[in-house]
């Protein structure tokens, strides 16, 4: 066997170990990954033995979108790493960039365990996590203190916290704003999360406009400006996007993020129960729908601006689907989970050959 099959053996491990993770509970097993990753890049060669088992290095990959060079076009999804406490780790696992968070002002623990299932038949996961994080403060602090950054894109997921109403939540937004500033990337503005109560009424046309007038207002201010993206619900109507078109043109803020979770259950074949408990559903569930809300942004908005897409990843023909419908760059999360690390490499890779 020659070495680049040995590597692509080796790189694909991960489905002999994955039954033994998925036998745990999903946030167990996350920390379980996370921490064994973590472990394993303290040992010398280490990291070094994963970019040459998962990283694709070609130029003809390179993105510039928003003003931001980009190494390859997919990414790490807000949520793997809510508290930039890993990036070291994954840099070495192929992503062109990285979003950490959803960060909120003030650390909060999220709702009630249990709050995250596997829908192992329809390769899909139900979360109501919660924006559990440790605050905009620790991850701006451990974005300061990076040693290994490699060229890599990060950007900053921002929230509101629960406790904090509807109508001054524009502080919230303005406050992660301020305190990441200086070691993001890029801002992406949630509002879609179904997981904190009334998040949503966010996207409704007026309030929507007053955080993102805002943040741009701020963002003049600064020395540089940091391109804003909205990530948006897969749940919308037709009507609600041709609005978030609007916005988007309105603010002049840099692109969308298509798309969140959906509190859809249709189609699902996993346990009923299972099925029915109270969340986002993301993964292959969601793969159609985002990738419909993709080409109508693109189609409506004259693909006036980009859009990074997200949602039901799980095979490089799935992100060459969404590139085709209109996205500049894909991210990845459930589907990192179910595929593996190499799903990043496999995209790649594909992508070179088309």
């Amino acid at each position: 066997m020659n070495i680049s099959a040995s590597l692509a053996t080796f790189a694909d491990m991960y489905k002999l170990v994955k039954p033994v993770f998925f036998t745990m509970d999903p946030e167990t097993a996350h920390h379980r990954v996370t921490g064994g990753l973590r472990a394993f890049t303290k040992i010398w060669g280490a990291k070094s033995l994963l970019k040459s088992l998962y990283t694709v290095n070609d130029s003809r990959l390179e993105r510039e979108v928003f003003g931001l060079k980009f190494k390859n076009p997919v990414g790490l999804a807000a949520g793997f790493d809510k508290n930039a406490e890993y990036i070291e780790e994954m840099v070495g696992l192929g992503f062109g960039f990285i979003e950490i968070g959803t960060v909120t002002p003030r650390p909060q623990p999220g709702n009630d365990k249990p709050r995250m299932f596997r829908l192992v038949e329809d390769k899909g996961l139900i979360n109501r996590m919660g924006f559990n994080n440790q605050g905009a403060d620790v991850a701006a602090g451990r974005l300061r203190r990076l040693k290994d950054r490699n060229n890599l894109i990060i950007g900053g997921n921002i929230g509101k916290n629960k406790t904090t109403p509807n109508e001054e939540a524009v502080d919230d937004y303005i406050y992660c704003f301020n305190a990441l500033f200086e070691y993001v990337d890029y801002f992406v503005v949630n509002v879609s999360s179904p997981n904190t109560p009334g998040l949503r009424d966010l996207q409704e046309k007026e309030p929507l406009k007053k955080i993102l007038n805002t943040l741009q207002d701020l963002n003049y201010t600064k020395y540089i400006q940091r391109p804003i993206l909205l990530k948006i619900a897969p749940d919308l109507t037709d009507s609600q996007l041709d609005d978030i078109v609007e916005i988007v043109t309105e603010t002049k803020i840099a692109g969308v993020i298509a798309t969140n979770t959906t509190i859809s259950r249709e189609g699902l074949h996993s346990n009923p129960a299972l099925a029915k408990e109270a969340g986002g559903v993301s993964g292959k569930p969601l793969t159609k729908r985002s990738t419909g809300v993709i080409r109508y942004l693109a189609e409506r908005s004259n693909r006036s601006f980009p859009i990074i897409g997200v949602g039901g990843i799980h095979s490089a023909e799935d992100a060459i689907e969404k590139l085709e419908a209109g996205a500049s760059l894909v991210q990845v999360y459930t589907g990192f989970i179910y595929e593996g690390p190499a799903l990043i490499s496999r995209i790649c890779k594909k992508l070179l050959k088309s």
